[in-house]
């Protein structure tokens, strides 16, 4: 079967060879950015101000970095992506997120708006009400497994004519004088426009047990597409929410996946921000929904010592589970979720993906779902001990004392918990975590097996 790299944004076909080859099987960690400083989203984009080393301001909010080919060569075939944000002069929740993008070959800029670039959201999060002056929590971490973007980094079909950018974008707004609520201007802060630093690590590491096959196929869909009910640049049709994507495959596709990205915003308080609707997912013209899902649906509280200012949404006493459960759709300090759909196998011709939210309500034509698309395929060959990360929990979370390592059929070869601050607070080798020693906060749990995969996992101290 020929082999091309023809990517469209709506209609267009890629099956692209992969093969993952680190250099060694030590595990490979890179600073995309470190510490990057980003200004007031309302504002014009700065001229006077530091750029990362190697990177391009695109606005106040948004940087962009080329990999180099040796770094895309010593990446293997685990991904792990870690997002965090320092504070500076924010003083709002706001959304941020990560994107890979597929630039012609050669280039040392490019419009962010430009046809000929290939956007994938993979990672978005929501900025916490983090007061500047706090001295006991001065970072958030938001982690992301991506494992499957491996391939695009050993695929020579897509390198040939792409090259790999990555783009880490904060929004942030420092507030002013007399503006009252949550758009207060944080103590310290007059005439600054500096509202966050954020650092991107990359890191990756060789399974062997994770054998990729020649065929790798990945399209973008949708951007951020603003999904709302009150415009037909946000819907298929005027007050219902739904939106129809169609596509064209080439050729058939193996063990297709949808990857999915939503979170609702609204600035009105009996808005979409603020109640939890049921969306549906179609492929296809399906009957039934081949997917569904309610944003929300866990505790905010584990993310309250992040919101170290007196705004929005921790103005309050500690909540009950039951009160945040009733209305929160994601939570300030915390990741949106990556949803991925399992398609199974598709034919080469026309598809279509459609998305429906029945019950949203968007009071004064205000708020929108901005939704991110793509759809990807991997042919896989698992080795006798392979597993699914999803498998892999850590609990109690939140917890007192001791986690347990839930990994059936797996044996735990070293256990490392590392605090916001990067610092490694504990080491084992047994499934049980002891934690009691720690301060409250949030850490990130990674286990290694014996057969070298490595789980990271996510867990809050009480």
């Amino acid at each position: 079967m020929k082999k091309a790299l023809l990517i469209l944004s709506l209609c267009a076909a890629a099956l692209m060879p992969s093969q993952a080859s680190a250099q060694d099987d030590a595990p490979y960690t890179l600073d995309v950015f470190s510490h990057a400083v980003f200004y007031g989203m309302y504002e014009g984009t700065v001229q006077d101000k530091p750029i990362p080393e190697g990177a391009i301001r695109h606005r106040n909010w948004s940087y962009a970095k080329k990999l180099t080919q040796d770094e895309l060569n010593s990446f293997g075939n685990t991904l792990t992506a870690t997002v965090t944000l320092n504070p500076l002069c924010d003083n709002y929740d706001r959304i941020g997120n990560v994107n890979m993008v597929l630039v012609p070959k050669g280039l040392t800029s490019y419009d962010y708006q430009a046809t000929d670039i290939k956007r994938f959201e993979i990672g978005r999060f929501i900025t916490p009400f983090m007061r500047l002056t706090n001295t006991t929590v001065t970072e958030v971490p938001y982690v992301y497994e991506l494992n499957h973007l491996t391939n695009v980094f050993h695929d020579e079909t897509i390198t040939a004519d792409y090259d790999v950018w990555f783009e880490l974008e904060v929004y942030g707004y420092q507030g002013g004088p007399g503006q009252g609520g949550a758009a207060v201007e944080v103590p310290g802060c007059a005439g600054r426009n500096d509202v966050y630093m954020g650092s991107l690590k990359l890191e990756s590491t060789q399974s062997p047990n994770i054998i990729y096959g020649d065929d790798h196929f990945i399209l973008p869909l949708s951007y951020k597409y603003e999904l709302k009910n009150y415009t037909l640049d946000g819907t298929d049709v005027i007050d219902q929410t739904v939106r129809t994507i169609n596509f064209t495959l080439a050729e058939a596709i193996p063990n297709a996946k949808i990857h999915l990205i939503t979170s609702n915003h609204g600035s009105n308080s009996n808005g979409e921000e603020y109640n939890r609707r049921l969306h549906n997912i179609y492929f296809d013209n399906s009957a039934n929904p081949v997917f569904s899902y309610t944003p929300g649906g866990k505790s905010c509280e584990p993310y309250r010592i992040y919101n170290t200012q007196a705004n929005g949404i921790y103005t309050s006493s500690p909540r009950s589970d039951a009160t945040w459960l009733s209305f929160n759709n994601w939570c300030p300090g915390d990741a949106i979720p990556n949803r991925v759909i399992d398609l199974g196998n598709l034919a080469a011709g026309s598809h279509s993906f459609k998305i429906e939210v029945p019950n949203a309500v968007f009071p004064g034509d205000q708020g929108y779902f901005p939704m991110s698309v793509y759809v990807e395929s991997t042919t896989t060959t698992l080795g006798a001990k392979e597993f699914n990360l999803n498998s892999i929990s850590v609990y109690p979370n939140p917890v007192n004392d001791i986690a347990t390592i839930d990994a059936p059929g797996l044996n735990i070869k070293s256990v490392n918990v590392v605090n916001t601050l990067g610092q490694t607070v504990y080491t084992g080798t047994t499934d049980k975590v002891n934690m009691s020693q720690l301060q409250s906060g949030i850490y990130i749990v990674r286990v290694e097996f014996d057969n070298n995969q490595i789980a990271v996992k996510k867990i809050i101290k009480k």
